[in-house]
């Protein structure tokens, strides 16, 4: 197993990796909006947040050696499910032609009152 870590995303909160490598395959922790640099939420409507938490994941996806062509399942934690549609505008635009599986579940909280957090499986 491989662990994966770059500066280009947030560091881990706890005792976790950004992401592993086992075989072909990369399993990422999911990532809320944290901006790399300062390590405080990007502040803002849920069009921010989302860009953020998917720049997150393009960073790690890169330091893996994939891309979002490769993502096979992502899971997406929303605070508010009325916000699905400002959301998947934006993740359609980041992803381009890009359609892995998905999975998008309403929760209670996230980390530092973020709106969204994402995790992703992908091929390497």
């Amino acid at each position: 197993m491989q662990t994966i870590r770059t500066a280009n995303a947030p560091a881990a909160l706890g005792p976790y990796s950004q992401g592993q490598v086992l075989g072909n395959l990369l399993f990422t922790a999911g990532q809320i909006p944290l901006v790399p640099a300062t390590m405080e939420l990007a502040a803002g409507p849920m069009e921010v947040q989302a860009e953020q938490v998917l720049a997150n994941l393009g960073a790690i996806l890169r330091e893996a050696g994939s891309d979002w062509s490769k993502v096979v399942k992502a899971t997406v934690f929303l605070t508010d499910l009325a916000e699905f549609g400002a959301f998947n505008a934006v993740y359609e635009r980041v992803l381009g032609g890009a359609k892995p599986a998905r999975s998008t579940v309403q929760v209670a909280a996230l980390p530092k009152g973020a709106k969204v957090e994402i995790d992703l499986i992908a091929s390497i």
